[in-house]
């Protein structure tokens, strides 16, 4: 089977958010199949159930497998490894841009939708792949440096970490990510 990648973009977000469609285009223009889903956003929609269902029918068409890198923002990281972890799935490489797993307070919207992607066992993703890297920051205004690198932490993953650079998102200047290029 050929390399694939997967970008998947975090809450109330979409797939043409932040870097994700200029990392699109990069992987796309190198030759690579690259698939970006458009799961469901907002409080009654977004939950891991919904993502899930939507990821699966990718799994059942063969698409995720050993050859294949996720690339995940956000909420996305802990998606992937619960999906990963609950459905036995094993991959090349996971990519997370400012992953957390069990936070709560940036507000009682994302509180809501993120609350369902949470779970225990998050170093069990560990079988499921070759290698992590994370990506995170000292000034992410929505998650706390503590509880990313706790993420990272918990994967032992390698870890990239930029000086300053918010959630790594368009608010923070990030409409492009040339830093995470060398890491596909």
């Amino acid at each position: 089977m050929k390399e694939n990648y997967f970008i998947i973009h975090g809450s109330f977000s979409n797939p043409y958010s932040n870097w994700i469609g200029w990392l699109h285009n990069f992987i796309e223009d190198e030759g690579k199949q690259v698939y970006v889903p458009d799961f469901p956003i907002g409080v009654g929609y977004q939950n891991y159930d919904n993502w899930s269902k939507l990821f699966k029918m990718y799994l059942d068409f063969g698409l995720i497998n050993e050859n294949t890198t996720i690339i995940g923002h956000s909420i996305a990281p802990v998606f992937i490894s619960k999906f990963l972890t609950e459905n036995k799935i094993k991959v090349k490489k996971l990519i997370f841009v400012c992953g957390f797993n069990n936070y709560f307070g940036i507000d009682t919207e994302y509180d809501a939708v993120n609350g369902s992607m949470y779970f225990d066992g998050l170093e069990e993703v560990k079988k499921y792949t070759n290698e992590i890297i994370c990506f995170y920051s000292n000034n992410d205004p929505y998650v706390k440096f503590e509880a990313e690198k706790d993420f990272a932490d918990k994967l032992g993953a390698k870890q990239v970490f930029l000086n300053n650079a918010g959630h790594i998102n368009s608010e923070s200047g990030y409409d492009t990510f040339e830093e995470i290029v060398s890491y596909l």
